[in-house]
Order: C-alpha cells, then sequence, then structure tokens
C-alpha cells in the first residue's frame, strides 16, 4: 500500500522511526509529513492564526519526508492537498506510534495522534491512529532521556511496530474510502510477539483535576491523571483490553455521532 504516515509526538521520535522502518520492510510506500516538535494533546486543532511552514528533509528514514512546523491536522491537510506527488498519493493515513495510550473517551478526544489520523478521514481515506500503554514510571524514565527509549522498552515497541505493519493493511482495506472510520489500536504493555487483538469500545472515564491550583505566579500546570474509569461489565473496553494484555482495537466510526 501507499500510506502517509504522521505522529503527535514529533519528527525526531523513535516510536515513529520503528514505525516507519516496520512498515517498510512490509513492503509499503511510505511518505512521512511530521510536526517539528511534540504537539501531544492537541487533538485536531489547526494552525489558523500564523503562517505554516512545510520543509523537505531526510532524517535516513528511507522515504520521502517533510516536517512541518504545525500540528498533527496541519501536518496531513498540507501533505495531501500541496505536498505528495501523483505517485505517492495515499491509500490510507497512519498516525503514531503514539508514546503512551490513547484509550478511553476523554483521551481519544484530546489525542493529536487520533486527531491526525481524523485529518485523514475528512480528507476520504481509511485511517488508522496507534498508539502504545506506558507506566508513569516508564514514561518519566523516557522523557528524562530525552525519549531515547532503553533497551527493554525499544524491544517492545519494536514488536508493536511489526504488530502495527500486519494490521493497519487489514484495517485500512477494510474500510471504504469516504467513511469518515477512524481504526484506534493499543498496544500493551509489555506487548508480545503472540498478543491477540480484541475489538473493543472507548472506556467511559472521567477526568477530573488536570490541572494543578495556582501558583504564586498565578500559572497552572497539567497533571497527568489516567482518570476513574465509570464503565459497564461489558462491552470489552480498550482500557480493560489493555490491562489483561490484549492489543485493543476500536473502531472510531464517526458517522454514528449522526444518529
Amino acid at each position: 500500500m501507499k500510506l502517509l504516515v504522521t505522529n503527535d509526538d514529533g519528527i525526531h521520535s523513535v516510536f515513529l522511526h520503528e514505525l516507519v522502518r516496520a512498515l517498510l520492510a512490509a513492503g509499503h510506500t511510505l511518505a512521512v509529513v511530521a510536526p517539528k516538535t511534540e504537539q501531544s494533546w492537541i487533538g485536531a486543532a489547526k494552525s489558523r492564526n500564523r503562517a505554516v511552514h512545510a520543509l523537505a528533509t531526510d532524517h535516513g528514514l528511507g522515504c520521502a519526508t517533510w516536517v512541518v512546523d504545525g500540528t498533527p491536522s496541519d501536518c496531513v491537510n498540507i501533505a495531501l492537498d500541496h505536498l505528495l506527488p501523483p505517485e505517492l498519493k495515499p491509500d490510507g493515513v497512519v498516525s503514531g506510534i503514539n508514546i503512551g495510550l490513547n484509550a478511553s473517551l476523554g483521551f481519544i478526544i484530546a489525542s493529536g495522534t487520533i486527531g491526525g489520523a481524523w485529518e485523514g478521514a475528512l480528507h476520504g481515506l481509511p485511517a488508522v491512529a496507534l498508539s502504545q500503554d506506558l507506566t508513569t514510571e516508564i514514561y518519566n524514565r523516557l522523557k528524562a532521556a530525552g525519549d531515547i527509549p532503553d533497551a527493554e522498552l525499544h524491544a517492545i515497541l519494536k514488536i508493536s511496530a511489526a504488530h502495527a505493519a500486519r494490521l493497519v493493511p487489514a484495517c485500512i482495506a477494510a474500510t471504504p474510502p469516504r467513511d469518515f472510520i477512524v481504526h484506534n489500536l493499543n498496544f500493551p504493555l509489555p506487548c508480545r510477539p503472540d498478543s491477540a487483538v480484541r475489538r473493543t469500545v472507548p472506556a467511559r472515564v472521567i477526568v477530573p483535576g488536570l490541572f494543578s491550583p495556582a501558583a504564586d505566579d498565578g500559572t497552572h500546570r497539567l497533571i497527568f491523571r489516567l482518570g476513574d474509569d465509570l464503565s459497564p461489565a461489558e462491552p470489552l473496553t480498550d482500557r480493560t483490553a489493555l490491562a489483561a494484555g490484549f492489543i485493543s482495537h476500536t473502531v472510531l466510526d464517526y458517522k454514528k455521532l449522526g444518529q
């Protein structure tokens, strides 16, 4: 397949690079258009009030690559309308692999990773969002190391990327054009070669208290929380599947919002 790949963690993310390597190894033709800097928790935002710059670059990914100083949605919009030559017109859009899960209603709506995939759906293309679950301890250790994973996490990431290379084409092939569907895949921690996929629905999680009380200078800072899960026992949710070691596959069908 021909695939447009983006993310919200930025062009330098090892999680993006491992996904690209796995997709290329599987024989797909890729174009990467990723943000210049991290754009997490930005949802489907677009840069309305400033000009956005796109630059063709070489990050050693082995495929056509551009960097955009904007959001994931900016990346996909600009790529599809202005950057990609006809021979790279994609069959679908792939966003990720995100550093951390994107499971439950609160996280799905806020996710820049899913926002990038959704932009593909808005252009009439099948779209897949990919995320890697992490513990808070592992996430903090990764950030302290400049987003360079240690050997154990890197090995898990490679396994997740290999699963992605297998699952992405199937998701795209199963999705008609102009169907307003995003496939949201979350990989468990650890992800193993034999990790099974389970079809899930978004967990019903409320996430209060995401900002600290005001400091002396009047500022508030984000405090990461997983929230409180209010989901019923059935059907199986993305959060529950991940906790049980499964790959969660949620089909976000935006057509149903009008029903």
